[in-house]
């Protein structure tokens, strides 16, 4: 039986180590890529509900889109540091997002209503009258 060096086994996992750190993968950006604003998105009867956390956010900063079955929600995040400061810790992120989502039907643009209250945005997302299943009797 071979066994590989420990050494050498130490010196990948530092080289794989630094690989993540120097990456990309915990940049403080927010994108289309990202997690922000999360959103759950869920089915109460026939019209599905998105709902979103977008704190601090104005609303004439966010803007919904629909088209078909898909939701694109793109807005501005920003902070105000008063006068000249310097940042000690940077949790909160700033700047542009823009999510597209999808569900499983054809939205009717018409109805689609939302509301927005203490950071919290919840998009009403009604089917198409096209989506709903109909009755047909036999002759």
């Amino acid at each position: 039986m071979n066994f590989s060096d420990p050494f050498e086994a130490l010196l990948g996992l530092q080289r794989a180590l630094d690989a993540y750190r120097s990456s990309n993968w915990l940049g403080s950006g927010t994108s289309g890529g990202g997690a922000f604003p999360p959103i759950n998105v869920f089915r109460k009867g026939d019209t599905f509900v998105a709902v979103t956390e977008v704190p601090g956010i104005k609303k004439s900063d966010i803007d919904i889109q629909i088209e078909g079955n898909t939701i694109r929600l793109a807005g501005t995040k920003s902070i105000d540091y008063s006068g000249k400061a310097s940042i000690h810790r940077r949790e909160r992120l700033a700047g542009r997002f823009d999510r597209a989502i999808t569900i499983p039907v054809e939205i009717d643009t018409e109805r689609v209503k939302a509301e927005y209250q203490d950071g919290i945005l919840s998009i009403s997302l009604p089917p198409h009258e096209r989506e709903k299943p109909r009755s047909i009797k036999i002759s």
